[in-house]
């Protein structure tokens, strides 16, 4: 196990750019990692592949968690500090509700209900109320906000909050603050603890979300004798046992902080506590995954792992077709504009 002081001695030298390629890069390495374990059981995962220690497909790839990702980067790479909830709602009526997108394959139940009220006239904040506006939605593409918002937890909490609207309330909202502010804390170059401090200072501390996460970081301090019991541990403190719904933004968050707080910050550790857990793996990996890639930046992120991400294929997104989160990174981390 790494520890918290040698894990930030080692990135003290991080630049913003590879932090924020480490942040959105390890958003999709999670996210691909996870994707095979979505929805699975941990006993499920074991019978099936033992302990997941990396890619276990021939073709790894992300889901809807890294192309909405890529949407809300493009949108700040447009808006910046000024975006407004209307160019929010403008982004996903041009990007994507507005286009023939087929079937929509691997769009989330928040998504689809967004959707269904975006082509029906229904503008935001009416177009977030739908059954899943607590879903772990906003929070699978909230660390772009981090990024931009570098070592500004409280504006990447604003930020993301204005992109929600159009689609979260409530929980779900406070799920894709609480991982936007983490992103920022660590772009900043925070301490682990720190990091955690910041994503609870911009939620409700009476919120699920805020319980949530609270009980997975103390869950994950304790010292267990080997990852599996640190891993049912976590998890433990925070599923809903029974629950068929498993894209929880409390729960979800919940776990993503947990095995980022279990692993100290480290970037395989981190990512391979959320996959094992299973439940939403592909979201709770890529939260990790974001959260310990912008603490220790992209050269943390093994490499057979790095060059496995390719552009997206708009599987999801049509209209994000082509783009890979490192180009996102750089946007977000330079002077240039998204054209309208």
């Amino acid at each position: 196990m790494v520890s918290e002081t040698t894990a930030q001695a080692a990135t003290a030298g991080c630049d913003a750019r590879e932090r924020a390629r480490g942040a959105l890069l390890g958003l999709a390495v999670g996210d691909a990692l996870g994707a095979p374990a979505e929805n699975m059981r941990p006993s499920e995962i074991r019978s099936r592949w033992g302990r997941i220690e990396g890619f276990v497909t021939d073709r790894p790839a992300g889901t809807d968690d890294t192309e909405y990702a890529i949407f809300s980067g493009l949108l700040l790479a447009r808006h910046g500090s000024a975006l407004t909830v209307r160019q929010a709602e403008h982004a996903w009526h041009q990007w994507i509700a507005d286009q023939d997108e087929g079937p929509f394959r691997g769009a989330g139940f928040s998504e689809r209900g967004t959707l269904e009220n975006l082509r029906r006239g229904l503008a935001a904040p009416i177009s977030a109320q739908h059954r899943h506006a607590w879903s772990d939605g906003l929070a699978m593409r909230a660390a772009p906000f981090g990024v931009f918002a570098a070592g500004r937890p409280a504006e990447a909490a604003r930020l993301v909050a204005v992109d929600g609207s159009v689609s979260h309330d409530g929980e779900g909202i406070y799920g894709g603050q609480a991982v936007a502010a983490g992103v920022a804390a660590a772009m900043g170059g925070a301490s682990v603890t720190s990091v955690i401090a910041a994503a609870l200072s911009v939620v409700p501390m009476d919120s699920w979300t805020a319980r949530s996460l609270r009980r997975a970081v103390v869950a994950a301090q304790r010292v267990q004798p080997d990852a599996l019991t640190r891993e049912r541990t976590v998890r433990s403190a925070v599923v809903i046992g029974g629950y068929p719904w498993t894209d929880l933004a409390p729960e979800a968050v919940g776990l993503a902080f947990g095995a980022f707080a279990a692993a100290r910050g480290d970037f395989r550790t981190s990512v391979l506590t959320a996959v094992n857990m299973g439940r939403d793996a592909d979201t709770t990996a890529a939260v990790a995954g974001a959260l310990a890639g912008a603490s220790a930046g992209v050269s943390a992120i093994p490499e057979e792992w790095a060059t496995a991400i390719g552009p997206v294929t708009g599987s999801c997104l049509p209209s994000m077709r082509g783009y890979h989160v490192l180009d996102i990174a750089d946007l977000l981390t330079t002077d240039e504009e998204v054209a309208p």
